[in-house]
């Protein structure tokens, strides 16, 4: 979702022995500023946060984007408004 709304450049998956890991690399506008100004997360193993169809949150006035994870798979909260549906809030990128 990141790579699709333009807040990084690129990510890989992989493995060394038993390490596994992510490696995630970040689009700068202008060579300088990063394209992600805060990443907040919201839901936590110990206090989740579940939102309905009508509570999606807009992020910056649309500015930003939230990601949720749905019964119809981990989505911004642009797609969750356009299918109505809600879930678990996981965090907000702006």
């Amino acid at each position: 979702i990141l790579k699709r709304e333009g807040y990084i450049e690129n990510f890989k998956a992989g493995e060394e022995g038993a390490k596994h890991f992510v490696r995630v690399h970040l689009k700068y506008v202008k060579g300088k500023q990063s394209a992600i100004q805060s990443l907040v997360r919201i839901s936590k193993p110990g206090l989740r946060q579940y939102v309905n169809s009508e509570e999606v949150p807009r992020v910056l006035g649309g500015l930003g984007v939230a990601i949720l994870s749905t019964s119809k798979g981990i989505i911004t909260d642009r797609e969750a408004r356009t299918q109505k549906v809600g879930g678990e809030l996981l965090c907000k990128v702006w």
